[in-house]
């Protein structure tokens, strides 16, 4: 059984350098790699490209980075709730792509199963559109979307065992599944890693050859977007 546990986040995060494409699961703030963004700022990489489904909250996930502008560029598909990305964007500080949500996960997808591209109607007809190839399949007009290319992908699980197989909890599933082995090197950081053989194989969401460095997180926040809650 091949081990691909590492013993720290800085052990995992080796090789992320400035200039870099990197992808980041999670949904809200919902399923982030908090241990591996906190590492990242501190490691003061920079001009870097970041695919992620939002851009976190100002002072927490990804809104780290931005602000200490070590972002250069984000791929997202909703942004709405950091103000601090707002402004860098409205500037002209922050290059930004804006995508459909769905074109956004199928995009991760397509790059973890080795497709190059895929026709979709999504955006069509919309500045998503501009410059892209147009077909028509069966009366409806579809746009050309390529895969994902990406230095590292970093996605964060619930549980995990040395062999890097990973089980998800509840929404972290969105974004996080289909980044892992979307990039180059996938790494993942877990609430708890077991021994390769504890986890029943029926619950596993994605398999140990889709990672290639694990290691156990710590001291997750955990933090809430919107706090929504009923009325007594």
């Amino acid at each position: 059984m091949i081990s691909r546990k590492v013993n720290s986040v800085q052990e995992a995060l080796q090789g992320i350098e400035s200039g870099m494409t990197i992808m980041l699961g999670g949904f809200g703030l919902c399923g982030i790699p908090e241990n591996s963004i906190a590492e990242l700022v501190r490691m003061n990489v920079n001009n870097l490209t970041c695919i992620s489904n939002n851009a976190g909250v100002d002072d927490f996930g990804l809104g780290l980075l931005l602000q200490k502008k070590q972002i250069k560029k984000m791929i997202s598909s909703y942004v709405g709730e950091n103000a601090e990305f707002e402004r860098q964007m409205l500037s002209g500080e922050l290059e930004v792509e804006l995508t459909p949500q769905g074109t956004l996960a199928e995009k991760c997808r397509a790059a973890q199963a080795g497709i190059p591209a895929f026709f979709t109607p999504a955006g069509y007809g919309t500045e998503v559109a501009e410059g892209k190839e147009v077909r028509d399949f069966n009366g409806k007009m579809h746009i050309l979307e390529h895969a994902f290319k990406a230095d590292f992908s970093i996605v964060k699980a619930w549980k995990g065992d040395e062999a890097g197989n990973l089980i998800f909890k509840g929404t972290a599933r969105n974004f996080n599944a289909p980044m892992a082995g979307a990039g180059k090197i996938t790494i993942a950081e877990v609430e708890e890693l077991v021994p390769a053989g504890t986890l029943n194989p029926n619950e596993i969401h994605i398999p140990g050859i889709m990672v290639n460095r694990i290691f156990q997180g710590e001291k997750f926040e955990k933090r809430i977007e919107q706090r929504t809650v009923r009325q007594k």
